[in-house]
């Protein structure tokens, strides 16, 4: 059995034969080898592996503006002989080498672009230069790069304040602005209702001054044409409305001559004359 092992297609198997690389297997299935210590097998992934920046620095753009990039970078391993020459069997002493290279390329291609670029319309060139500066020097080490990503562009802590604070301070002025276009037109809108109240009003007592004036006059004359039917009984009338105006209170007292003439109608029993 010892002569015996199996090779996944997910990964290399190296024979070493006394220490030295005997063969490299790509091909999956059952393979035969010397048994040990003759003849060792040791198993690399095949797989497209994923690099992420290990720590966040800041990088310089042509403006001398500090930004925070997070990068990560797709590659696999394609020359499994060369790759263990220069790292050896364990991938994370290749991510180790290759990630200050990405680093380095990444200040390159930032170091040649604008903040508003790098924001928003060159991050795609950038992720392509970095990706072409990183093909030769990957072959050295036996891997190639299947793709570069940049998943976060951001300022730095003490720009970020600053920004913020800006962007803060024009919102508190484009709201104040507001407010006083808002207060204008307020106050505009409600001068012109007062106006037309005012105006409205106006209308209104114009009016009812007018048909309380023809219901006066209505009133007088119809008053007048029954008055004038009946002379008499309009002074009666009148008498007896003076009485009820001049007596409306228990409370009111009234000092006054009996023969006044005042009194006349009470004298006379409601018969008219003098």
């Amino acid at each position: 059995m010892s002569m015996l092992f199996v090779v996944d297609q997910r990964n290399f198997a190296v024979v070493y034969s006394l220490g030295e690389i005997k063969e490299v297997i790509a091909e999956p299935g059952l393979k035969f080898k010397l048994p040990p210590p003759l003849q060792n097998v040791i198993f690399i992934d095949r797989r497209t592996q994923t690099l992420d920046s290990p720590e966040t620095r800041p990088v310089f753009t042509a403006e001398k503006q500090s930004l925070v990039i997070d990068w990560l970078v797709k590659w696999r391993i394609t020359e499994p002989r060369q790759f263990i020459r220069n790292t050896g069997v364990d991938l994370r002493n290749a991510e180790a080498r290759l990630s200050p290279i990405v680093q380095a390329a990444l200040n390159e291609e930032v170091t040649k672009r604008t903040v508003r670029a790098m924001l928003s319309t060159e991050r795609d060139k950038v992720m392509q230069g970095v990706m072409q500066r990183l093909s030769d020097d990957a072959k050295n080490f036996g891997i190639e790069i299947v793709d570069v990503r940049i998943k976060r562009v951001d300022f730095a802590v003490t720009i970020t304040e600053s920004v913020y604070r800006r962007m803060e301070s024009e919102r508190k002025r484009v709201a104040n602005e507001l407010r006083s276009e808002g207060s204008a037109d307020g106050e505009k809108i409600r001068a012109d209702a007062d106006r037309q109240r005012e105006v409205i009003l106006a209308d209104a007592y114009r009016e009812a001054q007018k048909v309380k004036g023809e219901g006066d006059a209505k009133a007088s004359a119809i008053y007048a044409e029954a008055f004038g039917r009946d002379p008499q009984f309009a002074s009666f009338y009148r008498s007896l409305e003076a009485y009820r105006s001049s007596f409306r209170s228990k409370s009111d007292v009234l000092v006054l001559d009996p023969s006044s003439e005042f009194f006349r109608v009470m004298r006379n029993g409601g018969v008219g004359g003098k």
